[in-house]
Formats: C-alpha cells, structure tokens, sequence
C-alpha cells in the first residue's frame, strides 16, 4: 500500500457534529461534518441551481490556506477554518460574504505523521451554539467563543490520556450531547478510548474502554427514549450513553494493519444504521436498541466504502464505492432494506457527497465537481466543473446557496444556489 493510501481516508472524516442532537441549526447553516444533522444533508431549505455556466459556478470569493484537510463549518455570516500555517494549528472566523477575516486563534505544533506528508488538521470545526471546539492532529482539543476566538479551554488529550496520534494525527472529532463534549481519543493504555469532557470549562467528566482512535465521526441517535452516542472505532462499532460512558453494547468492526474506519454510521432507519469500510471490510447494516445491535444485512458486494459516508434520500442509500488509492471507485444507489444495489455509475471516481433539494453534489478527489440527481436507472448528470486545480479531500459545506471548497492551497466559495441575485 502506497504512504499516501491511508492519507486518503483520514481527509473526509473531517471530525464531526451531531445527528438528532445538540442546537438546532438556522436556514442555511453547515455547523459540523456532513452537514446540520451529519447526514450529507443540506438545511431544509438549501436548493441548487438545476444547471450552471460553461466556465462553472460563479466565484464569490477565494483565499490561500495552509495545510491540512479540514472542511470549514459556516454558521450564519460566519466562515470557520482549521488549517496549519507554519507550527501554528490556526481556527480563522471569517466574514461568509467576502472570506475576510475576523478572528484568528492559534496553538503551536510540532505534529508529523507516520505516513504521508499531510500534516495539517483533519478535523472539521464543530459549532455548538457561541462556541467552536476544534481537535488538532495531536490531539489539542480547543473550545473558543464563536464570535471572537477567544478561548474558553483547551486540553492536551495525547499527552495527558497516553493516546497514539496514529498514521494521520487525531481525526475524529468529538461530539456535543447535552453538557458533554464525547472524544474517541483512543487512550487505549489508560482506559480512555473515549473520554467525556464537560463542555463548560473541559473538565474530564468520565473516561471509558480500551478502544483505538478511528477516523470516523460519532453519530448521536436515540435509544431507549435517550440521546446515545454510535460510533465506529478503530476496530469496534459500539453504542455509548453520553451520561456516564458506559457501553451498551459493541461488535468488531476493522481490520488491524494499515487500514482506517473513515466513513460516519448513518441512519437508514430510527432504529437501524449502515456503516462501512474499504480494505476488505465492506459494510454492516443493523437494527438496534440500547440493549443490542443485529445485524441485517452486511458484506463487501453492496458496499465497501474507504470514507464516503452514505446518504439516505427518498428511501435509497447513495455512496461511492471503493477506494481514492486504488482505482476504479464506482457510484452506487443501494436498497437500505436488502443491501441490493439498484444501479451503478462505474468507474465515478472517488470523493464525498452532498445532498440539497433534490439534487446531488459529487466533491470528487481528482478535482472535478459534479451536479446529478437520480435517473431511474443512474445518475442523470446536470453539469460539471473544475474549480480548483488541486486535489479535492476535505469534507465540502453547502450554506446559503454557496459551496465552500479547498484543496492544498486555496479555499473556494462558490454560488451554486437557483437565484444569485437575491443572496448578497
């Protein structure tokens, strides 16, 4: 396996956000990974253009970055990005409309990766009311006032839990239920796989198992009337009260060797979820509650993804299948019930998903930008573009009818809503 292979899969994992908790989301927000409820969903009312010009969606602003693969979060009339800039992980407010900024904060590093040369953030922002808490690649976890940078707290996690950076730095980012700030950090040696910090000050409110970091994002669902946290591990997936760590349950899920969990679970079903994995892993669809998870379907046929996570729409499941390394990766609509895949685009190309309004948005990694919606029997294809020249990891976000993009150098916002002259 190529020392960029695994690069691959850390970049979408992005750190994540809640689904089915934390606050609510205003019009046109994208607060965390994957959108309002970390589902690859666009808010409510996000609609996108049916078609755009032949040089591509209009520019509304651009603007060097440093290093890493953090996908901004965007909030209101506010742009949030992670990104290394010399030995600094640097969190920059910027103005939504003009990408100038308003705020920056800052923390040293000193942090190289085992494998590859990425040695910039993962993580995407997470926005949990006036606060943004960010998780650097060696594990500095980070809580800020969203409207002025700054700091509340900040913790040290690899050093004080005795946690691995692993091949690509810390890449999965914690998650928001009620006072709770929930990490799989992946202490494995001091018992703090996945660790509670109250959301107030950063105090360490519980620390539970011996699980390896992934770079998959928590998912928060409902079970048993309560909040739960579902997550994917380096080598597990188990369910996890927010209340006091405990686990409800788990099963193996991974593969030791150079192999990383990158893909968010999703929900396909209240009370039924889909994850999935490249190497050989392929996929498990199961039903839960918060006693137990049966599995309903699995297998790497349907699905075996490196790190797009799937998105349900009108009762189908949509991902790319395959690997970013190691070609071909195919787009696939899969029947959440069975596993049965309904169509396949070969050879796609690999990259992440955004859904909005009915339509489809294809981040692919070799640059290419693609609009579609679902035709019956493939992808009814609407328009492509290439608005950036280098290769397209980090996680998108689509906000008030504006996509923000970035490769290694540049971060891209773009109008990619029906009416541009209504928006400012």
């Amino acid at each position: 396996m190529r020392a960029t292979s695994l690069l691959a899969a850390v970049l979408a994992l992005g750190c994540l956000g809640v689904a089915g908790a934390g606050p609510a989301a205003h019009a046109g927000d994208w607060p965390q990974i994957l959108g309002p409820k970390r589902d690859g969903h666009a808010a409510a009312d996000e609609k996108l253009a049916a078609a755009w010009p032949a040089a591509g969606p209009r520019v509304v602003w651009r603007r060097d970055v440093g290093a890493g693969y953090a996908g901004v979060a965007v909030v209101r009339d506010m742009v949030f990005l992670f990104h290394r800039v010399g030995d600094e992980a640097v969190l920059e407010g910027l103005a939504a409309a003009t990408g100038e900024r308003r705020w920056r904060y800052a923390e040293p590093t000193s942090f190289r990766p085992q494998v590859g040369g990425g040695d910039g953030p993962l993580c995407v922002p997470l926005v949990h009311g006036d606060r943004v808490i960010t998780f650097g690649p060696q594990g500095t976890l980070v809580c800020v006032a969203a409207a002025t940078g700054n700091r509340h707290w900040s913790r040290s996690t690899h050093r004080e839990f005795a946690a691995q950076e692993g091949y690509f730095g810390a890449g999965s980012t914690p998650v928001v239920v009620g006072d709770t700030l929930i990490v799989n950090l992946g202490g494995t040696k001091r018992e703090a796989g996945v660790v509670g910090f109250a959301l107030a000050d950063g105090a360490t409110a519980w620390q539970k198992t011996a699980e390896g970091a992934s770079y998959s994002a928590p998912l928060v669902v409902r079970a048993g009337d309560a909040p739960h946290v579902l997550m994917v591990t380096r080598l597990s997936c188990l369910l996890v009260d927010p209340r006091d760590g405990t686990v409800r349950w788990q099963f193996a899920f991974g593969q030791r060797g150079p192999t990383v969990n990158g893909a968010t679970p999703v929900l396909v079903a209240p009370d039924r979820f889909v994850i999935t994995a490249s190497y050989g892993i392929g996929s498990v669809c199961a039903s839960f509650d918060a006693t137990a998870a049966t599995p309903v379907w699995g297998g790497a046929e349907s699905l075996a993804s490196q790190y797009c996570t799937p998105i349900l729409a009108a009762g189908r499941l949509y991902a790319i299948d395959g690997r970013d390394d190691v070609p071909p990766a195919h787009l696939r609509c899969i029947d959440p019930a069975t596993g049965r895949v309904i169509w396949t685009e070969e050879n796609f190309g690999y990259g992440t998903l955004i859904h909005a309004g009915g339509s489809f948005l294809a981040v692919k990694t070799d640059g290419e930008l693609v609009l579609f919606r679902e035709g019956g029997k493939g992808p009814e294809i609407l328009a492509r573009a290439r608005p950036l020249a280098g290769t397209l990891r980090a996680l998108p976000a689509l906000a008030g009818g504006r996509l923000y993009l970035r490769d290694d150098r540049t971060l891209v916002c773009l109008d990619v809503g029906p009416e541009p002259a209504a928006r400012p």
